[in-house]
């Protein structure tokens, strides 16, 4: 993306991961379904998803479409800020007990890499540089979703 952007444009770290859906879990095949981007210098936390219902069904014939694109609302809401809780985020265990967990993007980005056994998953996270994280986060739905 950085050789798109004019001279003397700033660039600052990003972090994402790819959301997959993994139909039969044993089988450990995926469709990637979305991307969630989040660079923290420019207060940027995005999530786009795309659902291609024929390629899904050809892992599994029987997936529950609704429960797939019901994840990835949640996904999308947590990334507005408003489902939190429904993820236990509300309060965070400590070696002293459990405290308030800090509401930030960097809270809800880390809901949403942290590893699951689901039937939508995050992938490792990835980095890179952007001047334009919206931006960015449209590259990389349409070059590793489709």
């Amino acid at each position: 993306m950085s050789a798109d952007r004019a001279p003397g444009t700033r660039l600052d770290a990003y972090q994402y991961v790819t959301l997959r859906c993994v139909p039969r879990v044993e089988r450990e095949e995926f469709v990637n379904v979305g991307v969630v981007l989040h660079c923290p210098q420019r207060d940027f936390l995005g999530v786009r998803t795309v659902v291609d219902e024929d390629r899904l069904r050809a892992l599994h014939g029987a997936l529950d479409l609704a429960s797939v694109r019901g994840a990835l609302a949640s996904a999308d809401r947590i990334c507005r800020g408003e489902e939190q809780a429904a993820y236990g985020a509300a309060l965070r265990a400590t070696a002293y007990g459990t405290r308030e967990a800090r509401e930030d993007l960097g809270t809800r980005f880390g809901l949403l890499k942290a590893p699951r056994s689901t039937v939508v998953q995050p992938s490792p996270v990835h980095g890179g540089l952007t001047a334009d994280p919206e931006a960015t986060l449209e590259h990389l739905v349409r070059q590793l979703v489709g």
